[in-house]
């Protein structure tokens, strides 16, 4: 079983050798633009377009809660756009847009695609932003999905 290792960095600048996938959490409604986002967007321009199009063109693909699109960044590295909260925080909102279940299911098909592209995953504490959800109701998905089927995982906190 391999992982989770805790470092202080940036998620978008993933460490160890190998090939690396970013995740992160997206919401629903194809709004793109607070939280970790902003950072992806500011090294990679292709993870934001794939999701704008991703979410454009739903009618015709499986976007929706659970589901993982792959955006190759580079030639080691891909970005891991998760749909895994319902909506976003207003000043209105009850509750949280978080959607564990849906995290779980999005972690469940990652797994899958670390393992056929023998990658590592990176992440900041997905969820647990914006989203807000709880780390203590995330990490034992990551452990589930991820580490327990031999993925290794950094989570990465931010200085």
């Amino acid at each position: 079983m391999a992982e989770i290792t805790y470092v202080r960095g940036d998620a978008t600048a993933p460490l160890g050798k190998g090939v690396k996938v970013i995740a992160h959490v997206c919401n629903d409604l194809g709004g793109w633009g607070k939280g970790f986002v902003l950072a992806l967007s500011r090294r990679w321009p292709e993870p934001e377009a794939a999701y704008r199009r991703w979410h454009r063109e739903r009618a015709k693909n499986d976007f929706g809660l659970g589901a993982v699109q792959l955006v190759p960044v580079g030639p080691y590295v891909w970005v891991a756009n998760l749909v895994g909260q319902r909506g976003i925080r207003t000043g209105r909102s009850s509750g949280v847009p978080v959607r564990y279940e849906a995290i779980d299911t999005g972690l469940a098909a990652l797994g899958e695609d670390a393992l056929r592209l023998g990658a590592s995953v990176h992440m900041p504490r997905i969820g647990c932003g914006l989203a807000g959800g709880r780390w203590e109701r995330v990490e034992p998905l990551v452990t589930a999905r991820l580490t327990a089927r031999g993925v290794p995982v950094t989570v990465y906190d931010v200085d």
